[in-house]
């Protein structure tokens, strides 16, 4: 690096944005970072669009390799497994992994982004600043126009390098569309989303499992709930968005109050302010982002949900994410400051597995609200821990391919479809693991897997 570094301009300093300006800063690069929002760490920002975040591998890993692993993990509660919840109260505990080791981490959205921006901040040369809207990007000159929320003023951000971390609306992108040869996708779901509350028992302790994801699957929508810190369970209620059920069909406190007691009625016990937090917080949407290309030459790029926004049914999109960080960061190792040899082989290396994690998170949907209670769904689950028990270097389960590894998801997916086929035909004829026929299994496995490790690795 020369003596002078150079400057970097960040748009957005979300989680992805946060974390990119650690991974440049440990480079060497002055990063400028303007925010839309207020700074969440002197100003209260309203509440209510906060699903909690589930921290696996992909974003452990880029953490640990910027030295933020330690400080990010004080925040984060482990959860074992998934708890359904029936409607009659009965409890299934459902493990995500083959023991213990294999958990997903519970972490506050807000409560991550302001440690993230205060461990940004330790590093000399990044720079944030709060109140700054972006309003888009003149590409030909590289200026990026920007408007002070408070004052009104209008200004504009220059630097040789821009990356754009601003959303799944992100303006940057927004402009780059403008582009002959730039597409974006926007697909929404027909379903909603609404953040609700669980409080804690008088003395701070949860009043759920601590250490599981809690769902009350509904075959057409469901509500689930994560834990935090202090007692309390984020909840998130997906549903319809018109019909009935849907958010159209909820129109006063007694349509909620009738719907979960009839629905979810053990949650329903334990939210004394359901109905005020159902219609003081906002509705919000769930919809899926795809765009090609990302970056113009070595002007600008896009990163994390401002090029890929997926629906949080994985529990993969800031894990997504900071990936991308990690390989951005792993191409300028390569690449040096040839930024658009930089930004092209990160597109690359990304497309591909952003489009699969979209495509995964949407059919996870499906298999949260409808399949997660259904008994062959259970035994296919059963059955695909103890096949990796038994053929570990063949036979991985697909959530924990995406979950507790760094499987690129492109590799992920398109195992995933071959073991389904798998699992399917081995539990035809079976209620029981004792039912299945494991010699038969090894046979299917190794005419239709490659090792594991042949297939997985140096893909990043």
């Amino acid at each position: 690096m020369n003596d002078t570094p150079q400057r970097i301009l960040l748009v957005g300093a979300g989680l992805a944005g946060s974390l990119l300006s650690v991974y440049l800063a440990k480079r060497g690069f002055r990063v400028d970072v303007r925010e839309r929002r207020p700074d969440m760490r002197r100003e209260t920002i309203s509440a209510g669009r906060s699903i909690n975040l589930a921290l696996s591998t992909r974003g452990i890993h880029a953490l640990s390799e910027v030295g933020l692993r330690d400080d990010i993990m004080q925040l984060a509660i482990p959860m074992r497994g998934r708890m359904m919840h029936a409607v009659d109260g009965e409890l299934t505990f459902q493990p995500y992994g083959k023991d213990d080791s294999e958990v997903i981490y519970s972490v506050s959205r807000g409560e991550l982004n302001m440690r993230m921006m205060d461990l940004a901040e330790r590093h000399e040369g990044v720079t944030m600043t709060f109140h700054q809207r972006c309003d888009g990007m003149d590409l030909a000159r590289g200026l990026v126009q920007f408007t002070d929320e408070v004052t009104g003023e209008a200004s504009t951000g220059q630097a040789a390098t821009v990356i754009a971390s601003d959303g799944a609306g992100s303006p940057i992108r927004r402009s780059m569309e403008k582009l002959d040869g730039f597409a974006a996708t926007v697909d929404y779901l027909p379903h909603d989303y609404k953040e609700l509350h669980i409080p804690p028992n008088p003395d701070g302790s949860h009043r759920l499992e601590k250490h599981a994801l809690h769902i009350w699957p509904r075959r057409s929508f469901m509500l689930i709930a994560l834990p935090n810190l202090d007692g309390s369970f984020t909840c998130t209620l997906f549903l319809a968005r018109e019909g009935s059920p849907g958010f159209s069909s909820l129109q006063t406190p007694a349509d909620v109050e009738r719907f979960f007691a009839n629905e979810f009625p053990d949650a329903k016990a334990l939210m004394p302010t359901l109905t005020e937090d159902f219609f003081q917080n906002p509705t919000g949407p769930l919809g899926t982002v795809r765009s090609y290309p990302w970056h113009v030459g070595g002007t600008v790029a896009l990163l994390g949900d401002a090029a890929h926004a997926i629906v949080p049914f994985y529990g993969q999109g800031m894990n997504c994410a900071f990936e991308d960080c990690t390989v951005l960061n792993a191409c300028i190792e390569e690449f040096g400051t040839a930024w658009d040899r930089v930004f092209h082989a990160y597109q690359e290396r990304r497309k591909a597995n952003a489009d699969a994690i979209a495509d995964l998170a949407l059919h996870n949907f499906i298999e949260m609200r409808d399949r997660v209670a259904d008994a062959r769904f259970l035994l296919m689950k059963e059955v695909g821990l103890a096949l990796e028990t038994r053929f570990p270097a063949h036979f991985i389960p697909l959530y924990s391919m995406v979950t507790f590894h760094r499987t690129p998801y492109a590799v992920a997916l398109q195992r995933g479809k071959v073991q389904q086929g798998i699992l399917e035909e081995l539990t035809e004829d079976a209620s029981t693991l004792g039912d299945v026929d494991f010699d038969r299994a090894g046979t299917l496995i190794r005419e239709r897997l490659r090792p594991y490790a042949e297939e997985a690795a140096g893909l990043y």
